[in-house]
């Protein structure tokens, strides 16, 4: 059997590296090429993208004649049940002639999951199924009604987890490569002589293609190659799905297609916490944040090469599943994951920081936000320009804002009567905190105080020192009853003549607030 298992991909090998000059020399005489039309397409020159054809017909060469030295080795027939293979292989096909006719002629996302849909049924009605969820659920098992559905889902994902990666050359194909590994790993150990034949004939396909497709490429994978690779491999985990244990049918695949799925997990939830359509393209994929980092595209590739491999070995480790192992295994992916994505400096996750930074503060800004409601309130019943100093001043201690400058307008208007005022003026920072308008060391928010009739009554400029830290006050509550409650509270207070000092200290201020 090890001699059959090598020649298969050996053959598979060969019979790829061979198909794919092929096929790429013929594409390139008849102009079957694709120029990059896109600015997310990081190629310059126009190359064919059907090397799955390639792919295809290598992996199904190379199994067929397998399968007959395996009948010639084993005459009786009990070395393999075709089964498995007769279960996959007809969605498998029909995922490929629906990337070959997306290559060709365009298919919209609707169309593509519809035929997915229906690979993945077909799949569910031969036995290929997800009837329960152990990790999630216990023991619970599903009714068909929910095991179909979430089949179709799990195909459906990873199919286009493979199609979303192949943005670099040789990465989608790469990847596939060290998840097939594990496949076939997983299926020699659990003594599915079929399932490992299959992996293998697939993992010399992908291994001989990448001959020609690692960088500088000379022939891309297109999605006949991308969604049949991917269709392969979620189907192959749901065949170990009925014959392993509980964790490694589970753990394994999820663990082995760590880098599609982080990709695609990633690239949904950064387009829908920016309010972009899921389905939109664009710049910002895994590779595209390296290559943005100053790292050349094969140095990309062989970094996200790195990191498939230590999936696969991280999924590798559950085949012998302890609680330490599961939860060695999850610590180390979840710390990874989350430098990495440090690293890459997403700003949608940037924001999600700062939303949950703003939960875990959110006393705090309880905090000012009354100070500014109770300062609204207690302008309605000031009455003389003092007292108003006095309610900004202990409006404005407490929060993050580090001083303010009012200004009252001069000529002032009273009842239709135009009256000269030297305009006043009150300055107000806080304790060791100086604000230099010369060096700019800080930023500011003027609002104009227009009172409830219309009056304009001078300006309040809040500063604040540059800081990394956010602002913790919700500044709609400045901007709303705040300013008109301030410009009604300075118009009988300038009405009045009343001696004060044109720019009070801070202290002097401090000093009869606590008095």
């Amino acid at each position: 059997m090890t001699l059959l298992y090598l020649g298969t991909f050996a053959g598979s090998l060969l019979l790829s590296f061979i198909f794919t000059k092929l096929v790429r020399d013929v594409a390139v005489r008849n102009g079957w090429v694709a120029a990059p039309a896109h600015e997310r397409h990081l190629h310059n020159t126009a190359l064919p993208r059907l090397g799955g054809i390639a792919i295809v017909f290598s992996f199904l060469l190379a199994t067929g004649i397998a399968l007959i030295v395996g009948r010639l080795l084993h005459p009786a027939g009990s070395s393999f049940s075709l089964h498995p293979l007769l279960t996959i292989l007809p969605p498998a096909i029909l995922i490929f002639f629906l990337g070959v006719y997306d290559d060709i002629c365009g298919a919209s996302p609707s169309f593509k999951f519809f035929v997915q849909a229906v690979a993945g049924a077909m799949l569910f009605g031969g036995g290929l199924r997800i009837l329960d969820l152990p990790l999630l659920f216990g023991a619970h098992h599903f009714s068909w009604m929910v095991g179909l559905p979430v089949t179709i889902f799990w195909v459906i994902a990873i199919t286009n987890a493979f199609n979303l990666i192949d943005g670099l050359d040789g990465l989608a194909a790469g990847s596939a490569l060290f998840s097939t590994l594990v496949m076939f790993v997983v299926a020699l150990l659990g003594n599915a002589s079929l399932i490992s034949l299959i992996t293998l004939a697939l993992a010399g396909a992908v291994l001989g293609f990448l001959r020609y497709n690692f960088n500088p490429a000379t022939i891309f994978l297109g999605d006949c190659g991308s969604l049949f690779m991917g269709f392969m491999l979620s189907a192959l985990s749901l065949y170990g799905a009925q014959k392993a244990p509980t964790i490694i049918a589970v753990a394994i695949p999820l663990v082995s297609f760590g880098l599609p799925i982080l990709e695609t997990a990633l690239s949904v939830l950064r387009r829908f916490i920016s309010g972009r359509p899921v389905f939109t393209a664009d710049r910002e994929h895994i590779h595209h944040k390296l290559l943005e980092h100053g790292w050349s595209h094969r140095q990309v590739v062989i970094i996200l090469y790195g990191v498939s491999a230590i999936f696969a070995l991280l999924s590798l480790f559950l085949l012998w599943p302890t609680g330490s192992t599961l939860g060695l295994v999850l610590a180390v992916l979840g710390t990874g994951i989350w430098l990495g994505v440090q690293h890459l400096g997403y700003l949608e996750f940037g924001e999600l920081r700062r939303v949950a930074q703003r939960t875990i503060e959110q006393r705090h800004i309880f905090v000012n936000n009354l100070a500014i409601r109770r300062a609204t309130e207690e302008l309605k019943f000031a009455g003389d320009f003092h007292q108003v100093g006095r309610i900004l001043v202990a409006a404005f201690d407490s929060n993050d804002f580090d001083g303010f400058d009012l200004r009252t307008s001069s000529p002032f208007f009273e009842h239709g009567t135009q009256r000269l005022d030297s305009g006043r003026e009150l300055r107000w920072n806080k304790r060791g905190i100086l604000i230099t308008p010369e060096i700019g060391n800080f930023w500011s928010i003027t609002l104009k105080l227009v009172s409830s009739r219309g009056r304009h009554c001078g300006n309040l400029t809040i500063f604040r020192h540059y800081s990394n830290r956010d602002l913790q006050l919700d500044i709609n509550l400045l901007t709303a009853a705040f300013a008109t409650n301030l410009a009604d509270a300075l118009q009988p207070a300038l009405a009045e003549e009343i001696e004060f000092l044109p720019v009070p200290h801070a202290d002097s201020l401090l000093s009869a607030q606590a008095g």
